[in-house]
């Protein structure tokens, strides 16, 4: 049976009309996902019949879903057996598709989602083995490794998934191939998807697939010329500082930012509006009626920043959207059209901003390959572009202000303090500037110098930190602060400091001694901390831990308060010898 998709157009269904069950409709909900791709339409169906598949598909056509999604529907997890097998050419691509079945069964209880791959430990692997995953991701040369050991069962396989066939036999695994393929039961369900179609793989198919469906889909996903398309090298724990920089300094008239969940688009929101943008959110649980106020806002200037699903964005149209800022990846590259289509609207010109973590690389290749433009990569902006721009806009402010309503009432009042306390003009402005901060700090922190990760070079970094902490000391009033995750969760200096330090605004500078004991940390941090700060670390956690920041009110030292905490849980304190 063949699909070309040359066939004729036929509406396109929703996931509702593919009898998939409902825990993972959740899933495709939750991500944001209205309607199914071409390839996933064509080829869910089938599978969900019970239907060997071959299909012709590039990365972006969202076929990873297109496979994941009926396994997961018809996979039993009560039982802790190997039932799926996916098969793909490399570590990343083993992790990609690992990742995208754990976010489609979010909802299945019990599900266990284990990828293998080569350079890494074999101990994760083998306690996931032995404790039992229904999905097996796996490079093959790893999946050898395990059947050769008799660490991995195939007896019990159901659904076997051949990812990027091509490029496996390319990279010369045609015989673990076919060494895995007839080691798994006979009558069991084959998906195989390759971007060509060259002779091994026929021969592949002919021995190994039965009648498969043929399906032929390549992504369309051109863009537009007028949007300037950029990316940013940001890992994960930086992106809010990265957007920040971003905001403060990129010229924008309005903006998306999209990001994958309901709850990040609230999180981030607030974390906006918090550093003082105007910023709303909308997704799928957002009432019709709120999202209407929301998106009129956004057209007539009283918000600047709409952050979004992609489920929530589909048909937006709002001329002043003049930036896409991708906070999160999307899952293929025709989402990302979707997205980045919201700007450069009736002609006008556009700017779609990506920014991609270490790991996502691959994606942002495919999205280069598929969209056959090549995105350009650019730095964030410094601390120094930061300060240059707050202090341009701080001008530009009180040039605003001078021609508004009112400044007479307040031009009185504050020559009648300044006759009356002999203060400068100058100092009652900087004074009312200061006030109007609310505690927060106008310029930016520099950044602390990039860690060295030369194992010579650990005892010299510590030196010079409790060398730098010493010097900060003598010319900071430090306060000890308790924070509640200790040793028990596996926390150490560096993840203190580096939490801390990102979400409220601190350098390392602000850092003194940090004791960590059982359950709780002391950390000695500047006496007064400002209240925007402290407000910033209410929602810190430190490896999912909340912190619950607060003051340490007793005397002494972090050092001797830890020992004492360590010891109230039973611990005997060491006896000098001789004693």
């Amino acid at each position: 049976m063949t699909h070309p998709d040359s066939s004729p157009a036929t509406p396109a269904p929703t996931f509702a009309e593919l009898q998939i069950p409902d825990p993972v409709m959740r899933a495709i909900a939750d991500v944001g996902y209205e309607s199914p791709t071409a390839i996933q339409a064509a080829t869910i169906p089938a599978l969900m019949a019970g239907s060997d598949v071959v299909g012709l598909a590039q990365t972006g056509t969202g076929k990873t879903a297109a496979f994941a999604i009926p396994i997961l529907s018809k996979i039993d997890v009560t039982s802790k057996v190997t039932q799926a097998l996916v098969l793909a050419p490399t570590r990343e691509l083993a992790l990609q598709v690992a990742e995208a079945f754990s976010r489609y069964g979010a909802h299945l209880p019990q599900i266990n989602v284990l990828p293998i791959y080569g350079g890494s430990s074999y101990t994760v692997q083998l306690s996931g083995l032995r404790r039992g995953a229904q999905v097996v991701v796996g490079t093959p040369g790893r999946v050898i490794d395990h059947l050769e050991r008799g660490t991995l069962d195939l007896s019990h396989v159901d659904y076997l998934v051949l990812d990027e066939a091509d490029e496996m036999l390319t990279m010369g695994f045609a015989e673990e191939v076919d060494r895995i393929l007839s080691d798994t039961p006979e009558y069991k369900q084959v998906a195989l998807f390759s971007a060509t179609m060259p002779a091994a793989i026929r021969k592949l198919t002919t021995k190994y697939l039965h009648d498969p469906l043929e399906v032929s889909f390549k992504a369309k996903t051109a863009t537009a010329e007028n949007i300037s398309q950029r990316y940013v090298q940001v890992a994960g724990p930086r992106k809010m500082d990265a957007l920040t920089r971003v905001l403060e300094v990129e010229t924008f008239e309005a903006m998306i930012v999209f990001v994958r969940t309901k709850q990040a688009t609230e999180e981030v929101a607030e974390k906006l509006r918090a550093r003082g943008f105007s910023a709303a959110a909308i997704n799928g649980d957002i009432a019709q009626a709120q999202r209407e106020r929301t998106i009129a806002a956004l057209k007539d200037g009283r918000i600047d920043i709409l952050v979004a699903t992609d489920v929530a964005a589909r048909g937006l149209d709002v001329e002043r959207i003049s930036h896409v800022l991708n906070y999160d990846i999307p899952h293929d590259t025709e989402s990302y059209v979707h997205r980045i289509g919201r700007t450069g609207r009736a002609g006008r010109s556009g700017n779609a901003l990506l920014f991609v973590s270490p790991r996502e690389r691959h994606m942002l290749k495919a999205i280069e390959k598929a969209t056959r433009q090549t995105l350009t990569e650019v730095e964030l902006p410094s601390v120094e572009d930061v300060n240059a721009q707050r202090v341009a806009k701080f001008a530009d402010s009180i040039t605003d202000t001078l021609g508004g309503a009112g400044i007479e009432l307040f031009r009185r009042l504050v020559e009648d303090y300044e006759r009356e306390h002999d203060v400068p003009m100058a100092d009652i402005a900087a004074a009312l500037a200061l006030q109007s901060r609310d505690g927060e700090a106008f310029l930016m922190s520099p950044e602390p110098p990039p860690q060295r990760r030369e194992r010579s070079e650990r005892s010299e970094r510590s030196t010079e930190r409790r060398e730098h902490a010493d010097k900060s000391r003598g010319t900071k009033a430090f306060g000890t602060y308790r924070i509640a995750v200790g040793k028990r969760h596996k926390i150490g200096p560096g993840a203190i400091v580096g939490a801390i330090a990102n979400e409220g605004g601190l350098h390392r500078s602000d850092f003194g001694h940090i004791s960590i004991g059982p359950d709780f940390s002391l950390v000695e941090l500047p006496a007064k901390l400002p209240a925007a700060t402290l407000k910033r670390l209410e929602h810190t956690r430190i490896s999912g831990v909340l912190i619950d920041l607060r003051p340490e009110r007793s005397g002494g030292k972090p050092a001797d308060k830890a020992r004492r905490g360590a010891e109230s849980k039973g611990a005997k304190p060491r006896r000098k010898h001789g004693a």
